[in-house]
């Protein structure tokens, strides 16, 4: 294969793989009815003066499916992270006992369910969305190539190799979404 053909697939996957990523990791912050850390990502806490990573405070653990527990380095931090975590408005009451935050993850009503499913679809829609954008992005790319020498049927075969791959990330797209599709609907 052409050294310039390399780099662009190169390049197209990475960005296809980021799209991946990117939606793993904002389906990961969705509640799924069961305690987890990724929940309070985002979350930054005032400490010294410097906005912070709650997880750069504190140590956050799930004792249990229906408890996060938000444990600071420091115990006048806890009244500063309870602000922040009812701040986020992530719609979860944090109860602060002195010592830690405990966080009671309440179950999910089937509305809410649903509210998150059309969530998930949403995010794995911009998911499939820059996964587009790379393959137009490798189409031009190609084209601007042909139009530099290359040969046709290297063209040709690169644009096609290029669709296989957008298939192939799309269907991991539809994967990740029903995986999380199906943790939210379980009861």
């Amino acid at each position: 294969m052409n050294e310039e053909i390399e780099l662009v697939t190169d390049e197209t996957w990475e960005r296809m793989e980021k799209a991946i990523n990117h939606l793993e990791h904002e389906l990961a912050r969705l509640r799924a009815g069961r305690s987890n850390p990724a929940l309070l990502d985002g979350i930054t806490v005032d400490y010294y003066g410097v906005n912070s990573p709650l997880t750069q405070v504190s140590n956050i653990n799930t004792p249990d499916a229906k408890t996060i527990l938000v444990q600071p380095w420091e115990k006048n931090m806890l009244g500063t992270i309870e602000k922040a975590i009812m701040a986020a408005n992530i719609g979860l009451t944090p109860v602060n006992n002195g010592e830690v935050i405990r966080i009671n993850i309440p179950p999910l009503t089937e509305e809410r369910r649903h509210q998150l499913v059309k969530q998930v679809r949403n995010e794995g829609e911009i998911a499939k969305i820059s996964i587009r954008n790379a393959r137009k992005w490798a189409n031009d790319e190609l084209k601007q190539l042909l139009k530099d020498g290359l040969p046709e049927d290297l063209e040709k075969e690169a644009v096609e190799l290029v669709q296989e791959k957008t298939n192939l990330f799309n269907a991991k797209v539809e994967k990740v979404m029903a995986l999380k599709e199906k943790d939210i609907m379980t009861v």
